[in-house]
């Protein structure tokens, strides 16, 4: 299973990494009905911090954001179900094909590789802030420095190049 193709299919709502029911089960190659009744009978396992049933407002903006998100791939009356990192690992339980096992192996090594990228990427950011904090002080004094040496030699400039008035001592007062 290709690591990018899983990670188009997960999606961050309520501030937490999920994948919606009918990409799961397109991954798993099972109707999303059966999916759902799977979990359904077994919902002792899914928690609410596990899966949760997105809002219609979550929904159109899932729509809106991917092409692939489409109506077509679910009942139009039903509003589908996020499953987090925990209730991916807990439908390995219920779902005991081949296939799911192999997708479910390649899918927390997704949401791994996410968690690693992120925590990485975080670092870097926070290095960056630190730089630009210690040298912007250091960057304002040099870029006010050279603005007063513009300004003083803007100033020189137009004190040479003004007509002056006044006693004239030769040729190169005038």
């Amino acid at each position: 299973m290709e690591l990018l193709l899983i990670q188009q299919k997960i999606y961050e709502i309520r501030g937490q990494k999920v994948i919606i029911d009918f990409d799961l089960a397109e991954l798993y190659e099972v109707p999303t009905k059966r999916l759902n009744e799977q979990v359904k009978r077994n919902i002792k396992r899914f928690l609410f911090d596990f899966m949760f049933q997105i809002t219609q407002q979550e929904w159109n903006l899932i729509r809106s954001q991917n092409a692939t998100a489409s109506q077509t791939k679910r009942n139009i009356s039903a509003l589908p179900y996020a499953f987090t990192e925990q209730g991916v690992a807990m439908l390995s339980g219920v779902l005991k094909s081949d296939i799911a096992i192999n997708v479910n192996i390649a899918i927390m090594r997704a949401f791994v590789f996410m968690r690693q990228y992120a925590l990485s990427h975080k670092d870097l950011t926070d290095k960056l802030k630190e730089l630009e904090t210690r040298y912007d002080k250091q960057f304002g004094d040099v870029y006010h420095a050279l603005n007063f040496l513009i300004k003083k030699d803007k100033l020189q400039s137009d004190q040479e190049n003004r007509k002056r008035i006044g006693f004239k001592r030769g040729p190169e007062d005038e």
